[in-house]
Order: structure tokens, then sequence, then C-alpha cells
């Protein structure tokens, strides 16, 4: 039974589907329709005495009032979570039932909510609503736009409380806290490294699968990610987009720009609880950490030969391989490695940026100029074991034990003759090639090698900066020095080991050799 003859006809219009009222969408109920009426009208009778903020309907305002009031009448009883609207509590419900109603028709993944779902489908259909009036590039999420906006903008609204350094999205911020707190929340199962983000323990997990699906077009060498293949293209473009606003230097990589920043700088903030030393990343801290625990967690697969970190490893790796990505783009000679490659591009370049403050003379590496600082100060730290001959290093250490071991494991592939040391098989090639380079200026004289160059220029110039300490004498070269101070000395490390006669000089160490093997090399 119905009070009133309205009400029966609502009633009749719910049982029946009638819709009486119609604006392009139909409603059973005036009530519904006046409200539509509003909505086109653009009229919002209902305002917030808070916030100014006017609604449509009634039933709005009292929706936004719980914003102010923080009221949240509708309780989940699974979890105890409560929300502020009924339609938010329904929604939540699907965590725990699983429940997922809006499937898409396209691949079948289903979602739990209506706004998910809208959002997938612009996967497939590519509509992007949401453009940049900057610079036009288009957004299929309104957030993604505005996250973009702060490229424009420089706006960094997200700010660090340790280190006070902001950033565009707060996602980006939480990231960066973690640097701080040290949290790895995501474990490797394999090796137990942790990670900060699951994206970094995926990438980390292709270490040990081996998996590499991303390949290069130019030189085919394959990639676990397509982030490291778009880095790896740069090696081929020679793209250089970030640049340092105080030395003007450019980098193919804005992580590299960052880290070169620190140099300007100075700054040190993750610093080593065993040893004290500091470092600009968190990265190089934990990969120092392992010159103390002897981690060795990358290992080959080849040979079983263990690294600290991947990047060693991918250099090892190339042994294997033989693969050479770096390509001098002057003589077309390739490398394993990038440094190597710059170091050789100083040949042709002449570029020698560090000086030494003694004497002045230049080199092309800092490297080189520490061992050149070696002659003025006079420190030898590496002793062999053999002949207690002292050396300032570690590599002229390993070269010199090939004095006593005779071991030569350089082979000429023309001659076959061999050489204990690359750099003089190297040298010897040039015999047989006759290529030599480098021209002299003043004479035309050609050679080989730069260094011989250089040495050759003092014959021009004068000029003998190798200085005997003893008796004041000066050479052209540091090898020359060497010899001479053996007088001084008594040094004599060139033994035959025949008749144990002893020698000065490698030279002089070989002519005697030829006592004992009859050898006559000299014929008329």
């Amino acid at each position: 039974m119905f009070a009133r003859n309205r009400s029966i006809k609502e009633h009749m219009c719910i049982q029946t589907g009638e819709k009486r009222f119609k604006c392009t969408v139909s409603f059973s109920r005036n009530e519904n329709l006046k409200r539509q009426i509003k909505i086109h009208a653009g009229e919002k009778s209902f305002k917030c005495k808070l916030c100014g903020q006017s609604f449509a309907h009634n039933g709005h305002l009292k929706q936004h009032m719980r914003i102010h009031t923080r009221e949240k009448p509708f309780k989940c009883e699974v979890c105890d979570e409560s929300f502020s609207q009924n339609g938010s509590l329904k929604q939540h419900m699907r965590i725990h039932t699983g429940e997922k109603p809006f499937k898409c028709e396209v691949c079948h993944v289903s979602f739990a909510h209506n706004t998910s779902f809208k959002r997938h489908i612009m996967i497939h259909t590519g509509e992007k609503l949401f453009k940049c009036e900057v610079c036009g590039e288009t957004f299929s999420r309104k957030d993604n736009l505005k996250n973009h906006m702060c490229i424009h903008t420089g706006e960094k609204p997200f700010k660090c409380v340790f280190c006070d350094e902001g950033f565009a999205q707060n996602s980006t911020l939480k990231q960066h806290l973690m640097i701080h707190t040290g949290e790895e929340p995501f474990m490797c199962d394999l090796c137990d490294e942790g990670f900060a983000q699951k994206a970094n323990l995926k990438q980390h997990l292709m270490i040990h699968t081996g998996e590499k699906p991303f390949k290069c077009e130019v030189c085919d060498a394959s990639f676990a990610h397509k982030r490291i293949l778009k880095r790896h293209r740069i090696i081929h473009t020679g793209e250089k987009s970030f640049k340092c606003e105080v030395c003007s230097r450019s980098f193919s990589r804005k992580d590299h720009l960052k880290k070169h920043m620190n140099i300007h700088t100075g700054e040190k903030p993750f610093k080593c609880e065993v040893c004290e030393k500091n470092f600009s990343q968190n990265g190089n801290l934990k990969q120092h950490m392992r010159t103390h625990t002897g981690e060795k967690p990358f290992k080959c697969k080849v040979c079983d030969e263990s690294f600290t970190n991947n990047g060693c490893l991918k250099q090892h790796m190339r042994i294997h391989t033989g693969d050479k990505p770096f390509k001098c783009e002057f003589c077309e000679v390739s490398f394993t490695q990038k440094g190597n490659l710059r170091q050789h591009l100083m040949i042709h370049t002449g570029e020698e940026p560090f000086k030494c403050d003694i004497c002045d003379k230049s080199f092309a590496h800092n490297a080189t100029l520490k061992q050149h600082l070696v002659i003025h100060t006079g420190e030898k730290l590496f002793k062999c074991e053999v002949c207690d001959v002292s050396f300032a290093h570690k590599r002229i250490l390993k070269r010199h034990r090939i004095i006593h071991s005779g071991e030569k494991s350089f082979k000429c592939e023309v001659c076959g003759r061999s050489f204990s040391r690359k750099d003089h098989l190297k040298k010897h090639v040039n015999i047989h090639s006759g290529e030599k380079p480098f021209k002299c200026e003043v004479c035309e004289k050609s050679f080989s090698h730069n260094g011989n160059l250089k040495q050759h220029m003092r014959i021009h110039t004068g000029e003998k900066p190798f200085k005997c300490e003893v008796c004041g004498e000066s050479f052209t070269n540091h090898g020359n020095l060497k010899q001479h101070m053996c007088i001084h000395t008594g040094d004599k490390p060139f033994k035959c080991e025949l008749c144990e006669a002893s020698y000065t000089r490698n030279g002089n160490l070989r002519q005697h050799m030829m006592i004992h093997t009859e050898e006559i090399p000299f014929k008329c």
C-alpha cells in the first residue's frame, strides 16, 4: 500500500523500467532528473562553509564535509580500516575478497577498480588525453602530466629531511631516503645481496640467469635490460647531453654527471666504519666494504674467477668473448674498456692534463704522473724476493720477475720471436710492418711510438730532465739514469745462470751469454 499517488507511480516505474523524465540520459524519478539538470546548468547551490567549495547536491556536500571532520563512518569488518564513503569501503573489500569485476576484453587482465581498468585500456588504445602545453608531449594519466611539468618548472616539492635534496616526485624521494636509512627490503635468494627497490632486484637476478633479451643493432652486444641497451647505444652515437656547469665537461649519463660533481664539491657523505675512508656514493662504500670482508659475489661461469663487483666481472668476460666494443675513430684500434680508449685517444690528441709541480713534465694520465713523482721522492716499496732489487710500483716488480723466470708469453706471428712483455712485442711488430706514425718536425725522422719521439726531441732541445743525485750527471731518459746509478750502487741485477757473472745491464748479460751458447749472430 502507498499513502500517496506519486509514490505508487514511482514504484511502478521501478517495476516496469519506465523512465518518464528524459535528458539524453533517462531517469525513473523526477528528483534524479532535477539533479541532472543542475549538472548541465552548472548550478552548485550547496557551499562548504569551511573552504568555500560548492556542490550541485547536498549529498556530495555531506561527503565533502567528512574531509574536514575526518569522520569515517564506514568500517571494514575484516581489518578495521575506516572510510569516509561507502563506495570507498566497497572498493576496499575487494582486497579481502579478491574480486576483480572489471575485465579487459583485449588481454583478459582483470581489475578491482574501474579507474585502474580505464587506465589499462589506454595501453591498448594508445589514447593520451593529457597534453603538455610547453613541449606537446602527451600522457594517458593526469598525474603523469603533473610529474612531467616539474621538468619545465624545475619544481622539486619533495625534500629530503637528511640532506635537503629536492625531488619532483614523492616516489623518487622515497627511493632516495633508502640511501640514508640503508634500508634494503628486497633480498636475492641466490647470493643474499640486498636492494632498495624491487626493480633493482629483478635486474640483479639476470646476472645469475644470464638472460639478455635486448640486442644492439650496431654491434650485436646483448643486454639484460632495455635501459642498459639505451645507455650502450650512446657509445655508438657519442651523444653527451649532461654538461657540468663548473668545468663544462659533458657526460652521456646523468648519474655520471652527479658523480663528477663530487669532484668539485668534495662531498663524501658515506664513511667506512672499519678504516674511516669516505665515499661520495653508497654503492662505492658497499664495494669498498668487500675489501675488508673479502667477499666476491660475482663469479665467472667460464673460469670460476670471482670479483667484488659486476663491472669487474663484465670486463673480465671480454677476455673469454674477445669483445672489444670501444673503437678509436682515428685508427680503428678497439678496446675492452672505455677507460683504455680514453687513454689511447690522448696519443692522437696529444693532450697531457696532468703536470708535475717539481719538473713541469706533463702526462696524459694521473696514474702516470703518480708513477713519475716517485722519481723525485725515491720511494720504492716493492721488493724482489730473488735479488732484493726494489721498485716504485708493483707493476714494474711484476715485469722484473720475468727476468728471473725467463717467461716469454708474447710471440711474434711473423718471425716466431718471443717477448716477456706485450708492449715489447708491439714495438717489435713495427719492424715487420715498418709503420712509424710519429714524425719529428725538426729533422723529419719518424718513430713507431710517441714515447720514442719525445726522447728523440731532447736531442734537439738538449733537455736532460733525469739527474743523478750522487754526481749531478743528467740524462735524457729515466732508463739511462737507472743504468748510471748502478755505477754508484755497484748493483748488478742481471746474473748469468751458468757461471754467476753479474752485469749492470741486460744487454751486457745477453752478450755474455753468447760465450756459453757460442752464438755468432753477426756475419761478414
